[in-house]
Parts: C-alpha cells; structure tokens; sequence
C-alpha cells in the first residue's frame, strides 16, 4: 500500500469541488478555512469550490480541477470542499497517466473526503494502490471549538494515527435544525450505542469502504478494482465498513447481495456499518435483518458505528490496516500503516 506524504508546518492544502459547490454566502465554509490556517496550513481553492452549484460545473471542469491540484507541485494534499451528487461523472476525466506518474517518482497526494467521494476515493485506492482518506470534507471544520472527532482528523492528515473512540452521544436532527445553527457545531442529543447483532467482535484487516449508496454503482463497471484490490490483501482479510446515507433496509439489502454475488466479499473477514442518516423501509424489514440476511449470522458485523454522516464519526483510511473493538456498546477503530 502506497501511503502518501503526511501534512508539515507551512504545507499548502489544496481544495477542489468534484461534486457539490460551496454556497458563495455561506460563511460557515470560512471557519472551516480557518481551521486549517491555525493549524499552520496554507490553503488554495479550485475555481468552481464556491460555484454554490450541484454539481459545481460540468464533469470535464471538475475533473480538470482535480487533476491539476494533483499535478502542482505547490499543493501538498487535496480535499474535497463537500459531498453532493454524481462525482462519478468525472472518473472518465481523471488523469491515470498522471497518477501513475505521481506514484513513480513518489509524489502521490491524500485525497480526503467523505460522502459523494466515495467514488473517487475507492478507486484511487483499489485500481492504484494508494491510500486516501474518508471522513471528513474541507467544510467538515465549520466549527468555533473542534469536537474531538475533528481533532482526530487533523491528527491523522499530519501522521499522527490516534486510536479513536466511540462517543458518549450523537446527533439525531432535523434538516431544518442543522441548517439554524451558527455554525457546524453538533447537536448531541441521542446515546451513542454500537450494537453487535453476532457477538462481540475484536477483528483486524486491510480497511476499505465508503458511502454504500455510492459505492452501489460501480459495481461492474471498468471502475471497479474491487476483486484486484481483495487479491492483493487476500493473507490480511478485508475489513469493509459502509457508510449509509439513506439507502432504504430493502435497498441495503440487495446492494450487500449484488456485492456478494459480484465477489467483492469473498475475503471479508469483518463488516462494519455506520448510522444510517435518512432511515426508511418498504417492508419493515429492519436495518439488522438486512444486514444479517445478505452476510449471515456467522460473520463478525458491527453496526450503528461512529462511521460517515451521522456525527461525530471517525476518520478512515482506505488501505491501511484497521481493528475494529466493539463490545457493551461502545468501540474502538485502531490503524497501522503497514
């Protein structure tokens, strides 16, 4: 596994907005900057980041943005501005050439982002072997005092791979409560409980995974390296965890069937499912029945872990060696870059 250079003092963080543009009136995106600057980081935005259109321009323009944060030798690390719809769009225009370039002479980048991601983010990883990070976006830092999750964050982008711990509460609101806030401080106002429906689990594997709900279509596609990425870590087992955005129990259902039935599983040693932000059912199928029903209840699984939207949630390489602790409750995430 191909780990890019970690952040330094003075480092020059580069932005891009592959999916959803940042409002241009939205001064909560400030304090987020502001973060990274008091971290003594610089920072430089693409031109469409505060575009405050979805998706930000077109999928040439968003994928020339990338593409050209990766090849300046003055950005160190790129993050995506935000989350969104159809970043898939741009995998035809990312510059593979260039990556591979990158690669060869050692200059790779962290690629950070969560959500929408997802897509660029795998496939960085699975076709190339290099690590990336899932999590948090550049707007992620919208806050005046960090929680500790984000403290966490900025630790692991500067190499400093802190073992991270479940919390004592979530957030459990409403669109229109988020969007009141001052800023993006958490509302915490509901037990945060990880729950083990086959046991307790104490499991360890090469880490991978991301928004489930996008992850569902490159299933099949020339942009799915799932089965080469398996083979390569087949000695160490996969631990796969899945964010699930608003995937319905019947959806999540058979996207876990059709990844099983496509192989992407057949080295899974561990499954790990964060809260699901928009919850909804057709049948009254619940979220552990079809989770139990696609992977059996043999396998180790945790679900309703601090992973993806619901917040505060962990920070997540992709490639790295990972153990995952769950047991009353609570539970640990431990990394190893090896």
């Amino acid at each position: 596994m191909i780990y890019p250079k970690f952040l330094k003092p003075n480092d020059k963080i580069g932005i891009c907005a592959p999916s959803r543009g940042i409002d241009p009136e939205d001064v909560s995106f400030d304090l987020a900057i502001n973060a990274f600057k008091n971290q003594g980081y610089n920072v430089f935005e693409s031109a469409n980041v505060r575009s405050g259109k979805l998706p930000s321009a077109d999928a040439v323009t968003r994928a020339k943005e990338f593409n050209e944060l990766m090849q300046n030798e003055d950005i160190d690390f790129i993050y995506s501005a935000s989350g969104g719809d159809f970043l898939m769009e741009i995998l035809p225009h990312i510059d593979e050439e260039l990556i591979k370039e990158k690669i060869s002479n050692g200059n790779i980048k962290w690629f950070a982002g969560y959500s929408d991601p997802t897509s660029l983010l795998y496939y960085l990883t699975t076709k190339f072997d290099v690590a990336t990070l899932y999590g948090t976006n550049a707007g992620s830092f919208d806050q005046e005092y960090l929680y500790r999750n984000l403290k966490d964050a900025l630790s692991i982008i500067k190499g400093e791979i802190t073992v991270q711990e479940s919390f004592e509460k979530c957030e459990r609101v409403s669109f229109e409560e988020k969007e009141n806030r001052v800023d993006g401080s958490y509302i915490l106002n509901t037990p945060d409980i990880w729950k083990t429906p086959n046991g307790d689990v104490d499991i360890s594997g090469r880490l991978i995974g991301g928004c489930i709900d996008c992850l569902k279509y490159l299933i099949g596609t020339k942009y799915d390296y799932t089965k080469e990425f398996i083979e390569r870590y087949k000695d160490d087992g996969i631990v796969w965890y899945f964010d699930n955005f608003a995937l319905k129990t019947e959806d999540l259902y058979f996207t876990l069937w059709q990844m099983k039935e496509a192989g992407w599983f057949k080295y899974a040693k561990s499954f790990v499912f964060g809260k699901t932000l928009f919850e909804g059912t057709e049948t009254g199928l619940s979220y552990e029945d079809a989770v139990t029903r696609a992977l059996g209840k043999e396998v180790p699984i945790i679900m309703e872990a601090d992973i993806g939207h619901v917040k505060p949630a962990f920070s997540v390489i992709n490639g790295a060696k990972g153990r995952f602790i769950s047991k009353a409750g609570k539970g640990s995430l431990e990394m190893s870059l090896t």
